[in-house]
């Protein structure tokens, strides 16, 4: 028989079950608050600064506690489905469903908006607008029932039943008390950290590579301004509604998708209560917008093509059309088949791989 060293085995044991305990901290146990600000990794000079806002400003805990939460799926009500879910790194933090799946496959009635560059949104969330701050935002997919269908007091039970959690709500606002006000502040803070500034495009700008003869030619349409009397000297007038840095305008339009009485979607009016605002819809920006179909707030467009075609010759009246568009219903933008092929090429100019694939992102 061999003797068991009885001694040793109590050794082991207690070695053991210590081990075990490190992993997992108590809460509040060798942790507090770390107020490290975060930097935004701009690497060209095609966006201004970032206006973040000055009671929410970005740090490195704040970010991953938003981040955290953003891929959570216990958020929902089966723990199943996360915010990102339906928005898709590889597919501009968008999704390719023309509309998204929430809990049980319900389905909403909107395609899922791309996230990027949202600290240099000025004009409230969603196609329509029904949320101010990006904050207010972030918490109201919760409550949504075609979305992640729970409610906000038993997302905070969830989560309270968590160490990690409570520990990281201790590091990124010093408190172990989870709210629904810190749960938006820092799903704010992961947004606002996601940022596209490297595509072909941003570094033609920077003068560090050059377009395509067809990219040149498409980036002269989308910039020059529409002129029904000179065909020939006509441009696609893009710019004048996704311009600038962000390749968008901050504003609600129509866009000439239906006329009135086949509205299916009132839009902005929804959430304006205004008749002025019917059929109007929050303008997008053009990055990354090979990446991000289907297209327009239905999904209706699967491709950049039909897209294109749209604008050349599918613009319809209604009452609220933008004006510049109705300007295009007669004639149309007049574009030939080499103009519209070379449109679409200086979109996919504006394709960041960098920010597609960016692992700061991802958990």
């Amino acid at each position: 028989m061999h003797k068991i060293n009885v001694f040793g085995v109590v050794l082991v044991l207690a070695i053991g079950f210590s081990s075990c305990t490190e992993e997992v901290p108590m809460v509040g146990e060798d942790i507090k608050l770390d107020e490290t600000p975060y930097v935004l990794n701009l690497l060209n000079n095609t966006l201004p600064p970032a206006p973040i806002p000055q009671d929410n400003k970005l740090t490195v805990q704040k970010v991953q506690l938003g981040k955290m939460l953003f891929f959570e799926k216990k958020m929902s009500l089966d723990n199943k489905v996360s915010c990102g879910s339906c928005h898709n790194q590889a597919d501009a933090f968008s999704d390719t469903l023309r509309v998204s799946k929430g809990v049980g496959g319900a389905q909403g009635g909107r395609q899922s908006m791309a996230i990027f560059n949202l600290a240099w949104h000025r004009n409230q969330f969603f196609w329509d607008g029904r949320a101010n701050l990006l904050r207010d935002q972030a918490l109201l997919p919760i409550e949504d029932e075609n979305e992640l269908a729970e409610n906000i007091e038993n997302v905070i039970a969830k989560l309270n039943a968590e160490v990690k959690y409570k520990n990281q709500f201790i590091i990124a606002f010093g408190s172990e008390e989870i709210t629904s006000e810190k749960m938006a502040l820092a799903m704010e803070n992961y947004m606002h950290s996601i940022v596209s500034d490297d595509s072909k495009y941003d570094r033609f700008l920077s003068e560090t590579t050059q377009l395509s003869e067809s990219e040149e030619r498409g980036r002269v349409l989308f910039f020059a301004k529409f002129d029904k009397a000179n065909p020939a000297a006509s441009g696609a007038d893009c710019a004048r509604c996704h311009g600038g840095g962000n390749f968008a305008n901050n504003k609600y339009l129509n866009n000439g998708l239906d006329p009135e009485s086949k509205l299916r979607d009132f839009g902005r009016e929804l959430s304006t209560k205004l008749e002025s605002d019917r059929g109007k819809f929050k303008v997008p920006s053009l990055r990354n917008i090979e990446k991000s179909q289907p297209y327009m707030h239905d999904g209706r467009f699967q491709t950049l093509e039909q897209v294109v075609e749209h604008y050349n010759s599918g613009i319809k009246e209604s009452p609220t059309i933008d004006s510049a568009l109705r300007a295009t219903i007669q004639t149309g933008l007049m574009l030939d088949e080499q103009e519209k092929a070379d449109l679409v090429n200086f979109l996919k100019t504006l394709t960041d791989q960098t920010f597609l694939t960016n692992q700061e992102y991802q958990l």
